[in-house]
């Protein structure tokens, strides 16, 4: 751990102060962090370093990427931090990195929005990593209708509209309003009254706290801006002893599915996923491979299952 004077030290510099203000926010790339705080990448470079060496931020690698987040540090480091971020709050300086954080979240967020409004329609006629009717079949094994189901990450709804029929209620949230409105004209044209579609993010869901049986996550994890977030909301819209099923992608390197598909995460280890449901407050987690394909480049399937404590 490093003496506080050295991290006092590390803090006096008003640029390092500024990164470590944003990265309170959110993980964020070097480019990101240019274009947010308006700087050349040798600047923000070596100010990084020099934070990696006071161990203020950590580094995480996502293919030929790189993010940086903030590193929480013990109580005696974090009075220090916060002592020092309190001192930016309405600065000019500081009000302007928050409209370029807003700026950049936002251009992420439209990014993934561009692709599935791109593939509304046709989305469950293509191909698409990880859905198969292998792993489905697993899933709905898993269920117990007819109960009150949220299907988050829903696009449109090929999954919801085959548990319907035997459901109580289905809720489908997805952030792609043309997905909204192509699963609602799905759901006239089969007479599906209990089939509701609702515009949000897996990571703000619209739904109350405690009122549905099981959160269903269906290759929707990997595109979540933060999968712990999105984690948090299924635990709290889901009922005491409410179950949880997810059905992911398992950690892969295919890059191209960044480009090709809008994925935000090459899919998750098994023990990854288990903390992720497990920090969430879940119990009687289970996470396993239920699918292997073998056409390259051989995505394999994850299904989790929980229980809300």
């Amino acid at each position: 751990m490093p003496e506080p004077w050295d991290i006092l030290k590390t803090l006096a510099d008003s640029t390092r102060l500024r990164i470590i203000n944003l990265l309170e926010q959110d993980e964020f790339s070097v480019a990101e962090m240019q274009e947010i705080l308006v700087m050349g990448q040798s600047r923000i470079s070596t100010h990084l370093s020099t934070l990696r060496k006071g161990t203020l931020v950590l580094v995480r690698k996502e293919g030929k990427k790189t993010y940086y987040r903030r590193n929480v540090g013990s109580e005696d480091q974090e009075r220090l931090v916060k002592a020092a971020l309190a001192t930016l709050v309405n600065r000019p300086e500081t009000k302007k990195d928050l409209i370029g954080l807003k700026r950049v979240l936002d251009k992420r967020k439209r990014a993934t929005e561009r692709y599935f409004n791109a593939v509304a329609g046709r989305l469950g006629k293509n191909y698409c990593p990880g859905r198969s009717w292998e792993a489905l079949g697993h899933l709905l094994l898993k269920l117990a209708p007819p109960i009150v189901i949220a299907d988050l990450g829903a696009g449109e709804g090929m999954v919801a509209q085959l548990l319907a029929p035997r459901a109580k209620k289905v809720f489908c949230i997805d952030n792609s309003k043309r997905m909204v409105e192509v699963g609602k004209k799905l759901a006239k044209k089969n007479g599906l009254s209990n089939l509701t579609y609702k515009y949000g993010d897996i990571g703000k869901v619209p739904l109350p706290n405690n009122s549905v049986d099981l959160a269903l996550m269906c290759q929707s994890l990997h595109h979540a801006q933060r999968p712990e977030e999105a984690m948090g909301e299924a635990y709290r819209i889901l009922k005491p002893k409410g179950n949880l099923l997810v059905l992911d992608l398992k950690e892969h390197g295919f890059e191209k599915a960044r480009e090709l598909y809008a994925d935000r995460w090459l899919g998750f280890s098994e023990n990854d996923l288990y903390r992720i449901i497990r920090d969430a407050g879940f119990k009687a987690i289970s996470v396993n491979v239920v699918s292997r394909e073998v056409k390259e480049p051989g995505f394999e399937t994850l299904l989790a299952a929980a229980e809300k404590a």
